[in-house]
This record gives C-alpha cells, sequence and structure tokens, in this order.
C-alpha cells in the first residue's frame, strides 16, 4: 500500500496523463474527433448505414488487401500526428520545460500518444474481429491486411518524424534579434497570441514531475531557468509554420486526387476520404487557436454564420443537373396554373392510347389464352436492395422459365430496387436482341453488388468542397464533371455500360411487348409531388382527378416529365440520370435541380412511396377495363429489402434525449409502415373496381430471420442481422443476399406465384 501511495502522486504528475486530462479539459474538437472515430470502429455509430465497414473493411480498386489497409495506416497515422500538432501550438506552452529539451515535439508526441495508442490497439482488434467474422479472412489475409495497415502507419510516422527532425534541427540556434524579427512582421493577432502564451508560461504552468524520453524511458523533470521570451515565442513560431506546410501538402494531395478522381487508382477508400477531412479539420482547429487564442470559438461561430448566411443567398451553392436536358433554355414555369396542365383531358387519353398499343402487342404473346399480367414493384435500401432485387428477378424468372418478365407490364419502385429492376430489364432485352448475354449468370450480381461509395465520398471531399470542376458533354451540352457525374460513372461501371443511353431508347422494346415498362417517381423537394420519369409521356397517372370536375381546389399529384419538360429537351435525358434521382441517398447522392422556375430539387423516390405499389395501382386503374377484358387476374409482386410484418419492439431505456427526440424519430421510424397501410388501403379498393382477381407476393429480404437492428452484436453485426443500407457491402452481407431468397417463406411465396403464372 505505501509503495502504492507512493506511485499514485508519481503517476498523475507524469507528462502523458497531465497531457491526457489537458485535452479533457481544453481540447474539446480533437477529443470529440476521436470519440467519432471510436465509434466508428467499435459499430457504436453509423451501423445502420454500414459506416463502420469503411474502416474495418476498407476497400480499394474494387478489393480490400494490403493496399487498402496501408492508406488506412498512413491516414490513421496523419490524422494522430495532427492531433499532436494540434495539441502543441495549442497547449504546449503550458509544459514549458518541454521547450528546454532538445527535440521538443518529438518528446511531446511521445508523451501524448495514450489516445492515439489506445485507437491503434481497439482499431485491430476491431479489425480481427471482423475480418474473421464477417469477411472470412485466412490467417494469411488476415495478417496481410494487417501488415498492410501497420506498414502505412510506420511509413507516415517515419516521414513526419524525418520532415520534423530536419525543420526544428536548429531549435535552439535562433537569435534573438531574428525572432523579433520574425514577431514585429507578423500581424498583431499572433503577437498578442503569443505574448499571452508567454504570459502563460511564466505564471500558469502545470505542473509536471516526469516524462518519457526519446527512448521511451521515464525521466525526471529538471529545473530551469530557461523561459526567455526568445525561446518561447520560437518554439510556437517554428511549429505554427510547420502546421501551415503540414495543411498546404494536404491541400495540394487533395487536389492532385481530385483532378484525377475519375481514374480508378486515385480513387482512394472511403473512410481514407473521412480521414483527410478530420485530418484538415483538426488542424484547421489548432490554427484558430493559436491565431485567437479564446476567441477562437466565438471567431469560428460568427465566420459560419457568415459563410451560412452567403450559402442561403446562392453564392456557393451548387446545382447537379440531370444530363441530357437543355439548361440554356427558358426555364419551364413550375407554379400551380401550369401543373394544372398535366390534367388535360386531351393529352390524358393520347398517352392512353400509346399504351394500349403496347398492351396489345403483349397480349398477342400468349394466344387465345388470358395471360396474368404482373407489375414489379421493388423497394429502394441502397446497394442491399440493388442486389436484392436483381438476385430476386433472376431466381425468380430462370424458375419460371422466363414466364416472369414476358407476363410482366410495368416496373416501379425506387432507389436501389428499380435500379437492379432495371439492370436485369436490360440484360433480358440484350439477351433477346441476340446478344450474348447470359441474364442469369452469377457474374451481374458480382457486378451491382461491388462497391461504388469510395468515388462518391472522395468526389464529396476532393470535387465539390474543394476542387473547381471540369466538364464533359452529353448529347451535345456541357455538363460539370461533379459527383453526380461520379454517381452515374460508377453506376454505368457496375452496370457493364449497358443502361448508357436515353430515356426514349426504351420506347420501340416496350411498345413493341418485349419488356415492361418502367416508370420512374422521384420526388420534388419544393412541394412533394412526384415527377412521373418514362421513355414517353404518361399524363395519365394523374388521371383520377377528372372524377370531381367541379372541384376547384384538387392537388396535382404529380408532374409528366416528357410534356412539362419538353422545351427542355426531355426526349435526350440519360437513362442514368433518371435512375440517380430516383435514387438520391441523403447525404451522399446530391439532390437534382431541374431548369425551372423557380429551380425545383428532386430527392428519392422513396420519399412518397419506398415500394412502388401506389403506382402501381395508379397504372392499373388508368387501364382497369383493358386488363379486365384481356386478362385472367393481376398480380403485384412486391420485392422489399425489408419484413412487411416486422416485429414490435418495446419501448425501453427511454433517456432523456430519446424522449426529446421521439416525436421525430418515431415518425421516420415509421415511414415504411405509413406507406405500406397506404398501400393495402389501395390495393384493398381496387377489388372494388376491377372485375378480374388481384394477387399480391411479396419477396422480402430476411422475411424468417430478421433481427432488429438495435440487438446486441457481436463484431458489429449478427450473422442473420440485415445488412447495412449502403452503397458498398461486405461479403457476409452479399453472401446473407443472395442465400436469402431461398428461405422458407420466400420459396412459399414463390411456388404461389408460379401457379398462378401457369
Amino acid at each position: 500500500m505505501r509503495t502504492l501511495y507512493l506511485f499514485l502522486p508519481k503517476l498523475y504528475y507524469s507528462f502523458p496523463v497531465q497531457l491526457l486530462l489537458n485535452n479533457f479539459r481544453r481540447n474539446h474538437v480533437l477529443i470529440l474527433c476521436w470519440i467519432i472515430l471510436f465509434a466508428m470502429i467499435t459499430g457504436n455509430f453509423g451501423k445502420y448505414l454500414g459506416i463502420p465497414y469503411l474502416f474495418l473493411d476498407p476497400e480499394y480498386m474494387n478489393k480490400v488487401g494490403f493496399s487498402s489497409f496501408f492508406m488506412m495506416g498512413l491516414l490513421t497515422a496523419g490524422f494522430s500526428m495532427a492531433f499532436h500538432i494540434t495539441g502543441y501550438i495549442s497547449d504546449g506552452h503550458r509544459f514549458s520545460f518541454i521547450g528546454s529539451l532538445s527535440n521538443p515535439f518529438k518528446k511531446f508526441t511521445i508523451n501524448n500518444s495514450i489516445i492515439p495508442a489506445v485507437f491503434l490497439i481497439v482499431y485491430v482488434y476491431q479489425i480481427i474481429g471482423f475480418q474473421i467474422n464477417n469477411e472470412f479472412s485466412s490467417q494469411y489475409g488476415l495478417l496481410k491486411n494487417l501488415g498492410g495497415l501497420f506498414t502505412g502507419y510506420a511509413t507516415m510516422t517515419a516521414l513526419f518524424t524525418l520532415y520534423f527532425r530536419l525543420t526544428n534541427k536548429d531549435i535552439f540556434k535562433y537569435v534573438v534579434c531574428r525572432i523579433d524579427e520574425k514577431i514585429k512582421r507578423n500581424v498583431k493577432v499572433t503577437r498578442a497570441s503569443a505574448l499571452k502564451k508567454l504570459d502563460i508560461v511564466r505564471k500558469k504552468q502545470e505542473r509536471v514531475d516526469y516524462y518519457l524520453d526519446g527512448k521511451l524511458k521515464i525521466k525526471p523533470v529538471e529545473p530551469s531557468s530557461f523561459y526567455d521570451k526568445a525561446t518561447i515565442l520560437q518554439v510556437f513560431d517554428q511549429n505554427h509554420f510547420n502546421l501551415v506546410v503540414i495543411e498546404l501538402f494536404i491541400f495540394a494531395m487533395v487536389l492532385v486526387l481530385g483532378l484525377f478522381k475519375d481514374y480508378p487508382a486515385f480513387q482512394i477508400p472511403a473512410a481514407c476520404s473521412f480521414m483527410i477531412f478530420l485530418t484538415i479539420f483538426v488542424m484547421l482547429s489548432g490554427a484558430f487557436s493559436y491565431w485567437f487564442g479564446g476567441w477562437s470559438a466565438t471567431t469560428s461561430l460568427i465566420l459560419f454564420l457568415i459563410l451560412n448566411h452567403m450559402v442561403g443567398e446562392d453564392f456557393f451553392t451548387k446545382k447537379y443537373e440531370a444530363f441530357g436536358l437543355n439548361y440554356n433554355t427558358p426555364p419551364a414555369e413550375y407554379s400551380v396554373n401550369t401543373l394544372h396542365h398535366q390534367v388535360d383531358s386531351a393529352a390524358i387519353e393520347a398517352d392512353r392510347q400509346v399504351v394500349i398499343t403496347q398492351l396489345n402487342n403483349w397480349r398477342k404473346k400468349f394466344g387465345d389464352a388470358k395471360p396474368k399480367m404482373v407489375f414489379l414493384c421493388t423497394s429502394g435500401g441502397g446497394k442491399r436492395a440493388s442486389l436484392w432485387t436483381l438476385n430476386a428477378l433472376q431466381t425468380i424468372d430462370s424458375m419460371s422459365h422466363g414466364n416472369l418478365m414476358e407476363s410482366s407490364v410495368l416496373i416501379t419502385g425506387a432507389s436501389g430496387g428499380l435500379i437492379g429492376a432495371s439492370y436485369f430489364r436490360e440484360l433480358k432485352l440484350r439477351e433477346k436482341s441476340g446478344e450474348p448475354i447470359k441474364p442469369f449468370a452469377n457474374i451481374h450480381r458480382q457486378k451491382i453488388s461491388s462497391d461504388n461509395l469510395n468515388p462518391l465520398i472522395f468526389s464529396l471531399l476532393a470535387n465539390d468542397l474543394f476542387v473547381g470542376f471540369t466538364k464533359f458533354e452529353y448529347a451535345g451540352k456541357a455538363y460539370q464533371r461533379d459527383r453526380a457525374f461520379t454517381f452515374e460513372d460508377q453506376l454505368n461501371h457496375i452496370t457493364e455500360g449497358l443502361m448508357d443511353r436515353p430515356i426514349t431508347a426504351y420506347l420501340q422494346p416496350e411498345l413493341d411487348g418485349i419488356v415492361p415498362m418502367v416508370i420512374l417517381t422521384p420526388t420534388v423537394v419544393n412541394d412533394g409531388r412526384k415527377i412521373y420519369i418514362a421513355s414517353r409521356p404518361v399524363s395519365f397517372m394523374n388521371a383520377e382527378l377528372l372524377r370531381m370536375p367541379d372541384y376547384p381546389h384538387q392537388k396535382v399529384s404529380g408532374v409528366d416529365f416528357h410534356r412539362f419538360f419538353k422545351d427542355q429537351d426531355a426526349k435526350d435525358l440519360r437513362f442514368l440520370s433518371a435512375l440517380r434521382m430516383s435514387a438520391t441517398f441523403p447525404y451522399i447522392t446530391p439532390n437534382t435541380t431541374l431548369p425551372t422556375e423557380p429551380p425545383i430539387q428532386i430527392m428519392d423516390a422513396g420519399i412518397s412511396d419506398n415500394f412502388g405499389m401506389s403506382d402501381a395501382v395508379r397504372f392499373l386503374y388508368s387501364f382497369n377495363e383493358w386488363v379486365s377484358e384481356n386478362t385472367s387476374g393481376v398480380i403485384f409482386i412486391s420485392i422489399r429489402d425489408s419484413p412487411k410484418l416486422g416485429a414490435v419492439l418495446a419501448r425501453k431505456g427511454q433517456t432523456i434525449i430519446d424522449d426529446m427526440t421521439q416525436p421525430i424519430s418515431s415518425v421516420y421510424n415509421n415511414f415504411e409502415n405509413f406507406q405500406d397501410i397506404t398501400s393495402d388501403l389501395l390495393i384493398g379498393q381496387a377489388h372494388n373496381w376491377m372485375n378480374v382477381p388481384i394477387h399480391r407476393i411479396d419477396i422480402q429480404y430476411q422475411a424468417e430471420t430478421y433481427l432488429p437492428i438495435l440487438q446486441k452484436m457481436d463484431s458489429i453485426r449478427q450473422t442473420s442481422a440485415r445488412a447495412s443500407l449502403s452503397w458498398r457491402l461486405t461479403t457476409r452481407e452479399k453472401d446473407g443476399i443472395v442465400k436469402n431468397i431461398y428461405s422458407r417463406q420466400n420459396m412459399s411465396e414463390i411456388n404461389k406465384l408460379l401457379e398462378l403464372l401457369k
């Protein structure tokens, strides 16, 4: 006990412990950054969106291996060094004994490494668990990945060590006159900040009795009077200059990478992009702390308010365009009056007659027997929905010997699900056109499940935030190579370049009844209406409004894209742009601005109907008489990436914050439930105006094995838990999605469907 009694004060007043306490006491921004990183790698933040995977399974050039982990090691060490530099500049003067030592910054870094060391240990532990449990890594593969991480970490640390050794080697050889000259050349705020630090050096020192030297040996702090003005100012001025040099280097690196971001070799892992952003943020906070001292927080707030106001005045607003549309012609007027033109009876009837031609051609394929008409409704859900929908369509169409797609008339839905369905439709179209494509091949699942998050995140950092835009040409018009272009470029790549065509290219195959029609329905952010995008005008999607001709206040529910943007070259819209607008993932995929006055922005179709059921019912209503006369029934196939009848979770462990956010979070968490109830109501009502049977088939991802997302999980996620809502999937998630189609409930639904299609 006596030994412990004597040891504890020595431990408490050791330099590492005092620096740790100082960080928690003063450097709240730095601690917050570390907390975020710890939360990410341990799965306590962003688990539902798959954010931890970006750190535990970084992907580079579509591979997870030595190179990707090497980059993570480089940038993890870079962030750690930014933490040390910022702490040294902000608080080094509180431990002025360090200025009397040789290589003061090196010794400061060693003693300030408790948090970075703990983070690295936890990071490695999480990587090992994740790679074994989720990626099925072999022992050799795991060692190779960790080798890449440690090699990258050591490389960056060695580069920083060499840099500071060269720049700080003459730290005690500056003469006072040169220091004073530097001070005189600096602005007043720098001098005031330095003099304030000098006053702290003289009066408000933190007690330190022991420190670790360069060889990790414990050394006592020797009394020293070497605290003159010149030394103190020189130390901080020198290292502030180092900070500026490193910041400029990082900005230059981001600039260079941004210029070549469209090349796969320059598309670094998404977690690396986040580490770069966090490093820049930490170093800027250090610069603010040095320049403005106690006023740094106030100054930051003022600058943020000014920037926020300027963005609100469109000084820095970036408009993301739909490729193919003409933004140089006068914009279309978007108002209540012009929207009412969408329900013109003559236009609606003209559009109906075109679709009836399609339906007649579809009907001819079945001879005298009346077929079942199939509506494919796919749900949104990022990458998992894309893979799930493609896999489900491949499986069912193969089991039905192609009868599924032959019987399908319409495809609706949102986001990733609509991407997967459109991709499969394209594969079937190419096969029927005589191209050597096998629609059921595994390679297509591999393609669509490959990562396309890395270039998006890096484009957000390198292009949208820091770098000016370059141009590209589509349909004879020039557009910017921004984040929207990056998303479409990646989408084009993972779908083998098959869907890179204008949306009108599908007009004839649809009219001939070769493939089902696709109607995309992204949502207008300004007023919540839908934009109906198809290969041709579909104004009949608003047909229900004609039932109340004497009511003057009826609200138009949607906008027919082709008719509304006829003068803006709607016919040239790139199909990939239409898919992008329908899959606008918050914060990742940018909102598209359409050429209207006032400008309208477009968001994910899932905002209004994540399952596409309401759109299918609208279509059916418009042609209910034809369907009743020419078919033996209608089948709604809902391919959804979430269970419809999920478990009801009990409220437990409600915190004060939970109680405060409950009204908002409950709406968000029940969003799909609201839409399901509405869809059930619409289909239920359809039985009243249809003269043929209506059937419904639900193909659900993890219909049996779903566990609540918030349930405790081993290594981030249990085997039976759902895949994350992201544009990036792990090996286990891909395997689970593909195999889930063979669950007992899904096979029961598929067998039911096969009987109906006979």
